[in-house]
């Protein structure tokens, strides 16, 4: 079972900062770099920079806003990020497997 995996995507998400701001985004709808680097504990540049990456890979979306830029989670995008990380959970299980029956028929053939 090949399953492809989209690199840049993960190591968007691989950050926990970049995670804290998706679950942030998504719980209030939506936010600014402002109002989430009063929430975390990052300065707002940093939060910038981050969400500059979470842009550039889809997982959100931006609009002006005043003086602000407003960024929104693209769920689609990351609904698609969820079925790859499903997929390629679901073929480590199935590789996992395959060693637990070799173990096995090796324990039995040793008569363990």
């Amino acid at each position: 079972m090949s399953v492809t995996v989209d690199d840049e995507l993960w190591s968007a998400v691989g950050d926990p900062t970049r995670r804290r701001m998706l679950d942030l985004l998504l719980a209030d709808g939506g936010g600014t770099a402002t109002t989430l680097s009063e929430r975390l504990p990052v300065t707002r540049q940093a939060v910038a920079k981050h969400l500059g990456v979470l842009h550039r890979v889809g997982l959100v979306h931006v609009t002006p806003s005043g003086r602000e830029r407003l960024y929104e989670v693209d769920e689609a995008q990351l609904a698609r990020a969820v079925a790859q990380l499903s997929s390629v959970g679901a073929a480590w299980d199935a590789r996992l497997q395959r060693i637990k029956r070799i173990a096995e028929a090796i324990q039995r053939g040793q008569g363990g």
